[in-house]
């Protein structure tokens, strides 16, 4: 079955850095768009970065331009998100998510991890 399986939260000091991973299993990684979303208590889930089904094109949210990086690796159906300069506004869940478009619209979610950035 589909499964997105991410890792890499947990507690850190603002300034600080984490690296989440999402390992996907249970359909064709290569065909599909990856992204990162994120969810803090009380809030909506935003987008933070998407990148293509090979990696050459990636999107960031405005607030984490020049902090975060996306990246995949698609013989390991890895997807990563490092964040560096954390900030205790970046604490919330964060979530993988795939996307494929054609030939029809597919996508799945993982659990999601928990970052918390404080001091």
């Amino acid at each position: 079955q589909v499964q997105l399986v991410e890792s890499g939260g947990g507690l850190v000091q603002p300034g600080g850095s984490l690296r989440l991973s999402c390992a996907a299993s249970g359909f064709t990684f290569s065909s599909y768009a990856m992204s990162w979303y994120r969810q803090a208590p009380g809030k909506k889930r935003e987008l933070v970065a998407s990148i293509a089904s090979a990696g050459g094109s990636t999107n960031y949210a405005d607030s984490v331009k020049g902090r975060f990086t996306i990246s995949r690796d698609n013989a390991k159906n890895t997807v990563y998100l490092q964040m560096n300069s954390l900030k205790p506004e970046d604490t919330a869940v964060y979530y993988c998510y795939a996307l494929e478009r054609r030939p029809t619209r597919t996508d799945y979610w993982g659990q999601g991890t928990q970052v918390t950035v404080s001091s």
